[in-house]
């Protein structure tokens, strides 16, 4: 497997931090893996760990919010990476506001999306949630402000392990 993590080490993807409201429960996660997948319709896949709290909230959902970060806010990175909704609630302390569809967005992000989920796609111990955008915003005065990237986000414990 050397060349395949040779491969996985030199990406440095921007991070961001999913959210979902759904049943009456919010929950959020830092997500690594996470990409547009369509030009024509746009579309934007996210993929969950099966063993993280928001996975299983984000299994009985119909839209997501996807957030960029700047570097600024790993604070707000290591909030949604560290601890794990299992026995916190990480929109305590954090502004944030009921959005389109009922969407948890969190009101300092850089850039957010909201998509209602048109494909869950299973990758092994990560689950893709393939959105349709359905409305987008963010923070005025962010644009051209460094985003918060895999390198940026080096030593944020996970909340749950990774196997």
């Amino acid at each position: 497997m050397g060349d395949i993590d040779a491969f996985i080490g030199r990406l440095n993807p921007d991070m961001c931090v999913v959210t979902v409201a759904a049943d009456g429960e919010r929950s959020g996660c830092l997500v690594g893996f996470s990409s547009q997948c369509s030009v024509h319709p746009p579309r934007f896949v996210v993929w969950l760990s099966k063993m993280n709290h928001t996975y299983r909230a984000a299994r009985s959902a119909r839209h997501l919010a996807v957030h960029l970060l700047t570097r600024e806010q790993r604070d707000l990175a290591e909030l949604f990476g560290s601890r794990t909704g299992d026995d916190t609630d990480k929109f305590a302390d954090v502004g944030w506001r009921e959005g389109p569809e009922g969407a948890a967005v969190l009101t300092d992000a850089a850039a957010w999306v909201v998509g209602s989920i048109v494909l869950r796609v299973d990758g092994g111990d990560h689950v893709g949630y393939v959105l349709d955008p359905v409305a987008a915003g963010g923070r005025e005065g962010t644009d051209g402000v460094p985003l918060l990237r895999l390198d940026d986000a080096d030593g944020i414990p996970a909340g749950h392990p990774v196997d």
